[in-house]
Parts: C-alpha cells; structure tokens; sequence
C-alpha cells in the first residue's frame, strides 16, 4: 500500500524540516566552518532538506508548505537551542513559540479556503 500524494508530500515536507534542524545544529557545531565532520554535515543535511522539500512542493501548496516548513524548524530549532545548548528559554520565548506554532496549525486549516 503506497502514500497518496498529499501524505508523500507532508512526509518529504517532515523529513526537510528534520534535515533543516540537523544542519543548524551542525552549522554551530562547526564554528564558522572551521571543523570539518560537522562542515560536512552542514553540506548534506541542508542538501537533503532542500531536495525534500523540492519533492514536497511537487504536492503541497508553497505557501503552506514554506510556513510549515520554516515554522517548525524555527520552533524546533529554538527548543533544541532551550534543551541541549542551554540557550535562555524566557516566558515570552515560549509564548512566540507557541504563536508560531497556533500560526502554522491556522494555515493548515485555512488551506485551500477561498
């Protein structure tokens, strides 16, 4: 049993987002490119992301795919920053957070209403 069209977009869409948070770590692992391991990591993880969502869009609609694409990551990517590198996690962090998050939701569900 193979994925409709809509799933395999919003799978390509899930495995992009997850290679873009993959690079942005690396990217500060790799000290303004001065450590290769995480360099090269940097290279393929935002390659992958970006020929996933290429695939993506071949399902999706652009703007909702580019929102829930940059959304997640970005929230993602700010409570990956709270958890393992310790970054400062204020009241208002959190609630931006969730904004983006509410914002993401609220495209998805406006999608293709006129």
């Amino acid at each position: 049993m193979g994925l409709t069209t809509a799933a395999y977009g919003w799978a390509c869409l899930a495995g992009s987002i997850a290679f873009e948070v993959a690079g942005t770590v690396a990217l500060k692992a790799a000290e303004g490119f001065t450590r290769p391991w995480p360099t090269m990591t940097v290279l393929v993880a935002f390659s992958l992301s970006f020929w996933l969502f290429s695939l993506a869009l071949r399902a999706l609609p652009l703007g909702t795919a580019y929102a829930v694409w940059s959304g997640t990551a970005t929230a993602l990517i700010a409570i990956v920053g709270a958890v393992w590198m310790k970054d400062p996690l204020t009241a208002l962090k959190a609630i931006s957070i969730i904004m983006i998050i509410a914002g993401i939701i609220g495209l998805n569900i406006t999608q293709g209403k006129a």
